[in-house]
């Protein structure tokens, strides 16, 4: 049936503690991926989620608002505060930039003539 496995019982031993061997290696490696993916979905599950709109802050006393930004915008800077839609509208209809890259100005439907015109230091 089996010819190509050794005929005496020491060799045919000797191979079974092997597979043995490489089988507990395989699922112990099996738990640890397993582990490892269950964590993964934890923290995706418990991670916040991103904000709508985002407003980037200056340095300084009051850290005054620099600029305003989709939540998931990739030119965000680190000092930044989450705001409500209606909160981004207010702050764009102030004065506050409309970030070039995202254009929350455009997506927040703020009409030209609310705009602050720019000012000759922005131009």
């Amino acid at each position: 049936m089996f010819e190509d496995l050794p005929p005496d019982l020491a060799r045919l031993t000797t191979l079974r503690t092997w597979h043995a061997m490489w089988l507990q290696r395989i699922d112990a490696q099996i738990a640890a991926v397993q582990r490892r993916e269950a964590e993964q979905a934890r923290a995706r599950r418990s991670r916040p989620a991103q904000p709508e709109w985002v407003v980037e802050l200056g340095i300084g006393a009051g850290r005054p608002p620099l600029e305003v930004h989709a939540g998931d915008c990739y030119s965000l800077g680190k000092r930044r505060q989450a705001v409500s839609r209606n909160e981004a509208r207010r702050l764009l209809a102030d004065g506050v930039r409309a970030c070039s890259h995202c254009t929350p100005d455009t997506t927040l439907e703020i009409p030209l003539s609310s705009r602050p015109a720019p000012t000759a230091a922005a131009r």
